[in-house]
């Protein structure tokens, strides 16, 4: 089976594609397995010293898939069962997001734990969990606020609507948010600006910066369990999953 997350190096920077068009960039068994590979040539790769990472078309990444909410209402999995989530914040080097397109749930998440963030005036941007009844996992309570700052994380998470990016810009997102066309080409000029830079330096940085935030994700993370516990529990949230999904 062909890759649907492909790799590349160019000049220090590894640019992290990720192209499942069957199912939109959704957290496919093939998606998780090919992401996981893809950084782990990132961190066996000693030329890497920032990785970019974007989507295809009108995606960046569009989270859980109905088979996942599913498995997770029946009682057969939880999502830490999906070790990926917080991959990029787990990244030694500094990783920026380059949202070109639509993020969606825990793929606005995923691409929130990047170090920068560059996102595209058109496209989508949804905390989306409170749509289908449940509480947000995957760090989502912690990570959403963090990048977006609290009032609006919490209004993100709360609504679970759909923001365009030049909403987020309007509402002062303290992320760097330009036309669509401009998100890959910017997020590579920084790319470049830092792999001028020595990698130790950046991976010390790295480290530095993201200490409190790899701190407190355990806590959180295990209060976000407990929350779905009572909230995939409830008969409504079978059917929006059933319905809305």
């Amino acid at each position: 089976m062909s890759k649907v997350i492909h790799l590349y190096e160019e000049n220090g920077i590894g640019i992290v594609v990720m192209e499942e068009r069957e199912h939109k960039n959704t957290f496919t068994e093939k998606f998780i397995e090919d992401i996981n590979d893809a950084f782990d040539a990132v961190e066996k790769n000693p030329q890497i010293k920032v990785v970019v990472i974007h989507g295809y078309d009108n995606y960046f990444c569009c989270g859980g898939t109905q088979k996942e909410l599913m498995g997770i209402l029946e009682g057969g999995a939880q999502f830490d069962d999906l070790d990926f989530y917080n991959i990029l914040l787990r990244c030694r080097v500094p990783v920026i997001s380059a949202m070109q397109g639509h993020a969606l749930g825990g793929g606005l998440a995923l691409g929130s734990y990047a170090d920068i963030i560059v996102m595209a005036e058109e496209a989508i941007y949804s905390a989306n969990f409170m749509k289908y009844g449940f509480t947000p996992g995957v760090g989502a309570t912690y990570i959403i606020p963090e990048k977006f700052g609290q009032t609006l994380g919490n209004e993100m998470l709360f609504r679970a609507a759909n923001y365009y990016g030049k909403e987020l810009k309007q509402r002062g997102a303290p992320v760097k948010i330009v036309s669509k066309t401009d998100v890959i080409p910017t997020a590579m000029q920084i790319a470049k600006e830092l792999a001028d830079k020595p990698k130790i330096s950046l991976q010390t940085l790295k480290k530095h910066l993201t200490s409190k935030i790899r701190s407190a994700l355990p806590q959180i993370i295990k209060q976000e369990l407990e929350m779905h516990k009572i909230t995939f529990a409830i008969p409504e949230v079978r059917a929006r999953i059933e319905n809305l999904y």
